[in-house]
């Protein structure tokens, strides 16, 4: 026992004058070491290796990797880059997003109550399938399918071009500054698309500690379920603010500040764990840059559309169309003359508005545990029903009557939503428990109910705590 004793403290000692050694230096040893090993390969190889055709783009990838991955401007060429994409997925899904909805609610809606009604279908049955599931399905697809089409093309084309492996090189540094491995900058990446898919790729990370560092703290990347609440808040509530002239500059930035608070948060958990629960030495490891590759449109547009944007979607629509049904039997049942909803909503208020947020906001959060997805089509019918702005199944289509984003803010409004409202929306859908699938997918990676619960409960905190505090200096400096 104390030759054992006796060992962790030599460790420690030996790690200890490590890391002094390494701050008095002011230099990392291994990326030192690394760098001599490509110089000499790459010494050898030109000596012995003579290279055609190819050596043009070859030197080009490098003369381009010293502007995108330099200290200097490595990353306001990732926030302008991002702020592009997201520029153009706002200014190019209101008119598609104002087709689909006139089709879906101001349409085909009424047709199918015309219909229900001809061959005599109950009432009941009528608005849990009319009024209940289509409605929700019908607002997802209005409300998602036209910034997806958009945004995950143009992100795919990124990956395809090679520049998001730069970017997890841009933020390597800082994670192992966090004392978390470099690797997880790359499910960091992937968890922008999915985040059971980025706890996957945690596998990657070969120290268990980091690993599991790695799985709690990717929620924080915004996921393809959250992409479009925060563009279309963004837009109706933040750009709104500003002229037609700058509102989807100032909608793209503020995505991306949400993005960049994401990326934020997870270096500050990931530091955090590092030092207390999960103590331990970062991991080195060496990560290689692939060559830029043309875009291949062909590709890229089954690979963003077919695989993304239709995979996203469907997964949204078989999840929102039992949310309809939930959210209807909730708007209809009826306990001491008001239904569950408004219960639970009128219950819920004061302890939300403590947070900036609503009871319909928690509501649909709770229902939208299954996929982020169906967020805003549950606040907005609920805010229907919570609001008697019109009853549910009275014709929902009423509400988009001329089709625009504006509908569905004045719907947001009439609930009582302010700018402080949207801008605690953001923060809440970027730190809230993560959707069921990738607790699940957490739970089978870590084989721990433990870190489970961790995962899943620790950003819930850290959201509402934020929340509390914008609102707070919120209402201190507006009164």
């Amino acid at each position: 026992m104390a030759a054992s004793n006796n060992t962790e403290k030599e460790e420690e000692a030996i790690l200890s004058l490590a890391n002094k050694l390494r701050w008095d230096l002011g230099v990392d040893l291994h990326d030192i070491v690394i760098e001599s090993i490509y110089e000499d390969a790459t010494r050898i190889a030109r000596k012995t290796v003579e290279i055609k055709g190819e050596q043009r783009g070859y030197y080009l990838d490098k003369s381009i990797d010293k502007i995108v991955t330099s200290r200097l401007l490595g990353f306001p060429i990732m926030f302008l880059v991002l702020a592009v994409v997201f520029w153009i997925t706002i200014a190019g899904a209101n008119y598609p997003s104002r087709l689909l909805s006139g089709l879906f609610l101001d349409t085909i809606h009424p047709f199918l109550k015309g219909f229900a009604a001809n061959i005599g279908m109950p009432h009941w049955l009528t608005g849990v399938l009319v009024d209940g599931a289509y409605i929700s399905v019908a607002w997802v697809v209005s409300v998602m399918l036209p910034p997806m089409a958009i945004f995950f093309p143009l992100f795919t084309l990124l990956e395809d071009l090679g520049y998001l492996p730069r970017v997890a090189f841009n933020m390597d540094s800082l994670f192992r500054k966090a004392g978390a491995h470099g690797k997880q900058a790359l499910t960091l990446s992937m968890g922008f698309g999915c985040n059971a898919a980025g706890v996957i790729a945690t596998r990657i990370i070969d120290s268990p500690r980091e690993r599991l560092v790695a799985i709690i703290t990717n929620n924080f990347s915004l996921c393809n379920g959250r992409w479009p609440t925060q563009i279309l808040i963004a837009t109706l509530f933040i750009g709104s603010a500003a002229s037609p002239h700058w509102a989807g500059i100032l909608s793209a930035g503020a995505v991306v500040g949400i993005a960049v608070l994401g990326i934020f948060f997870s270096l500050v958990v990931s530091w955090g764990l590092s030092k207390s629960i999960l103590k331990g030495e970062a991991s080195a490891f060496s990560l290689e840059l692939p060559p830029y590759r043309p875009p291949r449109i062909l590709k890229t547009l089954y690979t963003s559309l077919i695989d993304r944007s239709v995979f996203v979607l469907w997964r949204a629509i078989i999840f929102a169309a039992p949310a309809g049904v939930v959210i209807w039997l909730l708007a209809n049942i009826q306990v001491s003359g008001s239904s569950l909803a408004e219960h639970f909503i009128h219950w819920a208020n004061p302890f939300a508005l403590l947070f900036g947020l609503n009871g319909v906001i928690l509501l649909a959060y709770i229902i939208a545990i299954p996929a982020n997805e169906i967020v805003i089509p549950t606040i907005l019918m609920l805010t229907v029903v919570s609001t008697g702005i019109i009853g549910m199944g009275e014709g929902a289509g009423v509400l988009f009557q001329s089709g625009s984003l504006a509908d569905i803010k004045d719907i947001l409004q009439a609930g009582g939503w302010t700018l402080m409202t949207a801008v605690n929306l953001m923060l809440f859908s970027l730190l809230h428990n993560p959707c069921s699938t990738t607790i699940y997918t957490i739970y089978k990676e870590t084989n721990s109910l433990k870190w489970t619960l961790v995962s899943t409960f620790l950003p819930v905190a850290i959201g509402l705590t934020v929340c509390f505090f914008v609102t707070q200096l919120w209402r201190l400096f507006m009164l």
